[in-house]
């Protein structure tokens, strides 16, 4: 199995995005906790997370205050999320593209236009060594939006399940790249 999946090129960072429904819960906690484990790698500067919702619902708002709350005792800032709505150039633009729940990989996946796209669209909590083999179905984080602080507190631990997994592939990915750069034949110009 190609761990590294998409080629993409070293000269620009390694762009990922996380998706939900309104983008106000689980995609800006999986972005900003994913941000955090990057630069705690030493790949900040290769890497870059962002996230958005499947609906316009609550494009502009900010993070919900039960997200923020679990992330402030995390030692997070979530303060300068706004909320957005999804737009199909990110398949292009995205070397992965991480759903939170079965409707939003769903949702994806139609929306994919080509099989390169279609290949970047995974689900978060496929990348939990716990999880292995299990249906995507089996693999949603439900809307903690609808609960309490139990439920948002839930949605962190799921989330940091997955983390070391999508570690591991981005570097996976990145080394893949430069090792294909390396092995370019460099052109040579003559002086004649």
């Amino acid at each position: 199995m190609n761990h590294a999946c998409c080629m993409y090129s070293t000269t620009s960072p390694y762009r990922i995005i996380t998706v939900c429904t309104g983008n106000i819960c689980r995609s800006p906690m999986a972005a900003l906790m994913l941000t955090e484990a990057f630069e705690a790698e030493g790949l900040g500067e290769l890497v870059v997370v962002d996230s958005a919702g499947t609906t316009g619902y609550e494009v502009g708002h900010p993070i919900d205050p039960r997200a923020a709350r679990v992330l402030t005792a995390q030692h997070l800032a979530s303060e300068d999320h706004v909320a957005r709505e999804w737009r199909r150039e990110w398949y292009a633009e995205r070397d992965l593209i991480l759903a939170l729940d079965v409707d939003h990989f769903g949702w994806l996946q139609e929306g994919a236009s080509d099989h390169t796209a279609l290949r970047k669209v995974r689900m978060l909590r496929s990348f939990d060594p716990h999880m292995a083999g299990r249906s995507s179905l089996d693999l949603g984080i439900e809307d903690p939006w609808y609960g309490g602080h139990t439920d948002f507190d839930n949605t962190w631990t799921l989330i940091k399940a997955a983390i070391p997994g999508i570690v591991q592939h981005v570097k996976a990915a990145i080394t893949a790249s430069q090792n294909a750069q390396a092995d370019e034949p460099q052109q040579v110009t003559s002086m004649t």
